[in-house]
């Protein structure tokens, strides 16, 4: 695995140069309830890219992106906001500079209230065919701060959790919180910040939800390398077929 925090620069021109493939971790810092840490979405965004990155050596660790869109947690101590027009703008210029370097860069995203900014900063990048692509977890379960993201902190830094003061939050599905959501954030309808239930969260679950994430990070980079060549190989194949039309064109007119 390769930080690159822990890197020089010619080592990082060498890894660029084989094929390195740079992968951020995007979180935020907000609440995620009275047990867990404030920067929850970063511990876990990272966790998984160092798990992916611990099975691919081409794949190099950035510092994470810690602040993003975090509105919806307003009215609890400790949420840092930058909103989703800085976010995007953050994203954007990240990827413009590390596309410099790196034949191809991930947004590894853990927090949903990115997603929005993250889709639009994919898009600008896209249309300007710089080699960018977004993950985010494929983990089922409850919406904040419940069993899900509980279990993985548990796995990664249990000494972090304070499993005594978890509780349930608003249990409601997505369907049902989604306009309350929008409307009035988390603390309408959520007084200690939970949507879920993290009572019932283990360590061995956690390291199953990040084994398995990590696995479909390295199958997901895997993809876009295949696409990307696929891509390299059909331009090279257009051009040198525009070459030998010229070549024929210009033979008759001789």
């Amino acid at each position: 695995m390769t930080r690159l925090a822990d890197a020089t620069w010619p080592e990082i021109a060498a890894l660029a140069a084989s094929g390195a493939v740079l992968v951020v971790p995007v979180g935020a810092t907000e609440q995620h309830g009275p047990h867990l840490p404030i920067t929850t979405d970063i511990d876990i965004a990272v966790a998984v890219v160092e798990a992916a990155g611990a099975h691919d050596p081409l794949l190099v660790t950035a510092p994470a992106v810690a602040f993003g869109s975090s509105g919806e947690h307003d009215g609890f101590a400790g949420t840092l906001s930058i909103g989703q027009e800085a976010t995007e703008a953050v994203l954007v210029e990240l990827g413009r500079s590390a596309c410099a370097t790196f034949a191809c860069v991930v947004f590894a995203c853990s927090h949903g209230g990115n997603a929005a900014p993250l889709r639009r900063a994919l898009d600008r990048l896209s249309s300007e065919n710089r080699p960018v692509f977004g993950w985010w977890p494929r983990w089922d379960g409850d919406l904040h701060a419940g069993r899900t993201e509980t279990s993985v902190m548990l796995a990664i830094a249990p000494e972090r959790v304070r499993m005594e003061e978890a509780a349930p939050g608003d249990i409601r599905p997505i369907n049902e919180l989604q306009t309350l959501l929008r409307s009035g954030g988390v603390r309408s309808v959520s007084a200690n910040g939970i949507l879920g239930d993290p009572t019932g969260a283990s360590a061995d679950e956690g390291r199953t939800l990040l084994d398995a994430a990590a696995a479909d990070l390295v199958d997901a980079v895997a993809r876009f390398r295949l696409q990307q060549q696929s891509t390299a190989q059909q331009s090279t194949g257009q051009q040198s077929t525009g070459r030998q039309s010229t070549g024929k064109r210009d033979g008759v007119r001789t």
